[in-house]
């Protein structure tokens, strides 16, 4: 229960750097996805099915906000929090390397997935340029933005993880 209020206030608080604070110190029109950082990190931290059930939401929110379909995103960053659970059992807390990795490779992919079906599918053939200009510039963005915010995102799921070993101690 506990946890997942905690976890509900993190994507809001995400969601909401993402859209006002970062908005504001925007690069060239180019925002880190917070959002994706969010995901990639509980998803290898917790595993799939937590790296669904966030990516759901952190979809959702973005469909609802920004989105003419409500659904989209919702299932692109369900995707991306279940394919990033699947390196749970890789997952050691002191490397930073592999979680980095994971989220430039995350955003990579949500960059060419929204290239794919928001713009190819609509006769925009300039995938350079969107690479060159949007996707890559979008994931160093993210990837600095990761330096700072994967520590918090850790410290607060050890705090979590520790909170509930302690309580079903009390039940054994």
């Amino acid at each position: 229960m506990k946890r997942g209020i905690i976890t509900g206030v993190l994507i809001l608080i995400c969601f909401v750097l993402q859209c006002t604070v970062f908005r504001i110190l925007a690069f060239g029109g180019i925002v880190p996805n917070l959002l994706i950082v969010l995901t990639a990190s509980f998803g290898f931290m917790r595993g799939e099915k937590t790296g669904l059930i966030i990516g759901f939401f952190c979809g959702l929110l973005v469909d609802i906000f920004f989105s003419d379909v409500i659904g989209f995103y919702a299932l692109v960053f369900m995707y991306i929090g279940y394919t990033n659970g699947k390196f749970a059992r890789q997952f050691y807390p002191e490397d930073i390397k592999m979680p980095m990795f994971l989220i430039t490779c995350s955003d990579f992919i949500y960059g060419f997935i929204c290239y794919l079906f928001m713009f190819l599918l609509r006769g925009r053939l300039h995938f350079g340029y969107y690479v060159l200009h949007i996707i890559i510039p979008e994931v160093v963005y993210t990837l600095i933005v990761t330096i700072f915010l994967y520590p918090v995102i850790l410290k607060i799921n050890y705090h979590l993880e520790s909170k509930e070993k302690r309580s079903a101690k009390k039940f054994v």
